[in-house]
């Protein structure tokens, strides 16, 4: 169905961090929708977003993450809240594209793909540097999804190149791995080549679009109800990184620290307590609940239809 020419065209940007390569392995994601455009977190998103606006166009912006890179979502709205004063209501902000629990019900499937061709292989997960904390989360994904899994052996190889994910995959042969099985942690489309069987992309292009289009349709209805996304986007990276004691802060003389969660009042705790680097408040527009901390489904396609409401939009 063609577009009116007096209607506003729906832009869709893609927007990824170390998940993506700073977005470039999405090209081939955007290629494959109508109106859609990708870009790296930083001045490449601004520019991008700003030459929409001017045209005219409606944004709607993807956070491109399995949520290991929540600052780059909270930039991404810090981005926006810059732009909306002056495009109010032609700006919306959709809820990351997913989360830790779908990245281990992907990751589990790889390793059940693995297992089809040897029992004892090991899985290698594989993703290019990043952050202390990202790389951590990485390493705690890994951990689940070898826990109770379909292999005894689940690793991580932080790498962006072919040497050194060879060299991960070694360490897993002198550990007694007969076989080793390499898988991206993102959205790329391989890894770089090693002596070892290769089981991603993590997600087809074809399940990746789908869950895209239907955060884009829930980000539209949201606008249309007057919610933007960008202030719970805003509070994506709260509590991400070293954990803190305002327990401490108040014996060192200080007061109770309020946290504001983007959805138009704060919380102020009087009580000490800490905050852990998974603890994360998620406020998302629609209806779905997920958390890090939870069960993951075990069925991955269970896992991605289930995040987007069980209506996938092609």
């Amino acid at each position: 169905m063609r577009r009116v020419e007096s209607e506003p065209r729906i832009r869709v940007v893609l927007v990824g961090g170390h998940e993506s390569v700073d977005g470039a392995e999405l090209r081939r994601i955007a290629d494959r929708i109508e109106d859609a455009i990708w870009a790296g977190a930083g001045r490449g998103f601004h520019n991008a977003v700003s030459a929409a606006l001017e045209q005219g166009d409606t944004v709607v912006v993807v956070p491109m993450t399995f949520g290991r890179n929540p600052t780059m979502v909270a930039d991404a709205a810090k981005t926006l809240k810059w732009l909306k004063d002056k495009h109010r209501g032609r700006i919306a902000l959709a809820a990351p594209f997913g989360q830790p629990d779908h990245l281990i019900a992907w990751l589990r499937t790889a390793a059940n793909t693995a297992k089809a061709v040897d029992a004892a292989a090991a899985l290698l997960v594989v993703a290019p540097p990043s952050n202390p904390f990202d790389e951590a989360e990485l390493h705690r994904i890994a951990y689940l999804v070898g826990t109770n899994g379909a292999l005894g052996e689940v690793g991580v190889a932080i790498a962006a190149d072919e040497a050194g994910v060879a060299a991960s995959v070694e360490r897993l042969r002198r550990l007694g791995s007969s076989r080793v099985a390499v898988v991206p942690a993102g959205f790329a489309a391989s890894v770089p080549a090693a002596d070892a069987d290769q089981v991603g992309p993590l997600m087809s292009d074809a399940a990746i679009i789908r869950v895209v289009r239907t955060r884009v349709g829930d980000a539209l209805a949201a606008l249309e109800a007057g919610d933007d996304g960008i202030d719970d986007g805003l509070m994506a990276d709260h509590g991400h990184g070293y954990a803190h004691s305002h327990a401490f802060e108040e014996a060192q003389g200080g007061h109770a620290h309020p946290h504001g969660h983007g959805h138009g009042h704060s919380h102020t705790y009087t009580h000490s307590h800490t905050h852990e680097p998974e603890h994360e408040h998620e406020h998302s527009h629609s209806d779905e609940h997920q958390h890090s901390h939870g069960h993951p489904h075990h069925h991955a396609e269970d896992a991605a239809d289930h995040s987007v409401g069980h209506h996938a939009h092609n």
